[in-house]
């Protein structure tokens, strides 16, 4: 079988925010799929899921593989933006059906899901790259965030240790998480309108805004796609800020470049 292109990318969550900031900004010719629940973003393939429900996780699965069935081409990419951050106040005060959603958001579909793209992935040849977004979240605990907190940590360490295995696996998937820093979208926004006492982190936000130091989508999309041309080291956690704004080479190249690896940040 040969794809329509030499490229394959999967982004979840990519009908809002970054991840359609990431659909829109893509500097390759690629088959840009968008894994979300209301699909729409333009010149992409929709799989519908809720990833908040393991009832869904399997649709994705299945679309790694067949996609994938003796594809030919250059590099294949599966992006893991989709979160949540509701619902946002103290773990004791907070609905326990949408805590329980934004576990398994935030965390368990984030580690499902790379295992099964990773297991799709065994035997190709071509580049393979795992990016998950991350936040600084996951190295500071910010009242009325738990579980996103915690979610998003659970996130860095899967990567650490899955980047250690790749390393063995020759070629390998190269495994990442990247924090994009504060950024102007509705997952923004939640934050700083919430309550005071619920969250008592939103005030920052608002100032934040307030004199103009939220990134562009973007702005943050077209750093995050040049990490796959940086010599990066299997299994780095960074953050955005943290790139440097170097030129890149766009185009992929036409077999595996083993590239120098040096320490993430």
């Amino acid at each position: 079988m040969s794809t329509l292109s030499r490229m394959l990318v999967w982004i979840t969550g990519a009908s809002a925010g970054i991840g359609a900031a990431l659909a829109a900004t893509i500097p390759y010719e690629a088959e840009i799929i968008d894994i979300s629940r209301r699909g729409g973003t333009q010149g992409t393939h929709h799989v519908a899921a809720d990833l908040a429900d393991p009832a869904s996780w399997p649709a994705v699965e299945e679309d790694f593989t067949r996609r994938l069935a003796g594809f030919d081409g250059d590099r294949v990419v599966f992006v893991h933006n989709a979160a949540t951050l509701t619902p946002l106040g103290p773990a004791d005060g907070v609905d326990t059906a949408e805590y329980t959603r934004n576990v398994l958001l935030n965390s368990a579909a984030a580690q499902v899901l790379g295992q099964a793209f990773l297991q799709a992935v065994v035997g190709l040849s071509c580049e393979q790259h795992l990016m998950m977004l991350s936040s600084g979240a996951a190295l500071r605990p910010y009242e009325g965030e738990s579980s996103y907190c915690a979610g998003k940590a659970a996130v860095d360490h899967w990567v650490r240790v899955v980047g250690l295995e790749q390393q063995r696996r020759k070629p390998g998937c190269r495994v990442i998480s990247v924090a994009p820093g504060s950024v102007d979208t509705a997952m923004q926004a939640e934050l700083r309108s919430s309550h005071d006492d619920l969250l008592p982190n939103a005030r920052r936000f608002r100032e934040l805004q307030a004199r103009g130091g939220l990134s562009r989508p973007e702005d943050v999309a077209r750093k995050i796609w040049s990490l796959l041309n940086r010599p990066l080291e299997n299994g780095s956690v960074l953050h955005i800020n943290d790139v440097p704004d170097l030129p890149v080479i766009l185009d992929p190249p036409r077999e595996k470049v083993v590239s120098r690896e040096r320490s993430g940040a």
